[in-house]
Order: structure tokens, then sequence, then C-alpha cells
């Protein structure tokens, strides 16, 4: 199935295209892997809490994120949306680890 050009241009901008894409990438790489809330992700990914919280602002909005439970204990998990279109975030980390 060919790869839907609005979900490719959104994830190119929001992990490429913009301040913070590098820890954004980040932290799907930690979700992906075992969903976490956001003290864990800011213990792991070495990051202060606001800032995790920023990140989650920016993927929330942009449904790449899915919140399960409230406030503080909140779980994050990849939202369907970004299952669907992983191949899009797999090339771009790998764009990205041949750059450097």
């Amino acid at each position: 199935m060919p790869t839907d050009p609005y979900a490719k241009r959104l994830l190119w901008f929001i992990f490429m295209g913009s301040k913070g894409g590098l820890n954004r990438i980040r932290f799907i790489s930690h979700i992906r892997n075992k969903p976490l809330n956001a003290n864990q992700l800011a213990k792991e990914m070495n990051l202060d809490y606001k800032a995790i919280q920023h990140h989650v602002g920016v993927l929330e909005k942009n449904n790449l994120i899915t919140r399960v439970g409230d406030k503080y204990g909140a779980t994050f998990f990849i939202s369907t949306f970004l299952e669907v279109n992983l191949d899009v975030f797999d090339e771009i980390v790998s764009k990205l680890e041949k750059s450097t």
C-alpha cells in the first residue's frame, strides 16, 4: 500500500523540520519498545520532565502517541496512525543515521 503523502509530510516536519525533532525520535523509539510514563521517559532520556511534557503535547496534538491513564501516571503508546506509518518513521531514522 502506498504511503499517504500527508502522513509523510507530517512525520518529516515533526521529526526533522522542527526544533526538538531528534528528542521526539528518541521519545518514539523508547515507547515503541516499551510504553512508559513521562517520569520514566525523563529518566531514560536524561531530559527534564517539562521537556518531556512539551514533546508529549506536540506528539499528542499530531496524533502520534496515545495516552492511557490520567495525570502523572499516564502511560504513552505509539498511536494507530503512527503504527500504520512506521515505515516512514523508520525511513527518517535511517536517513538521519546515515547523515551523522
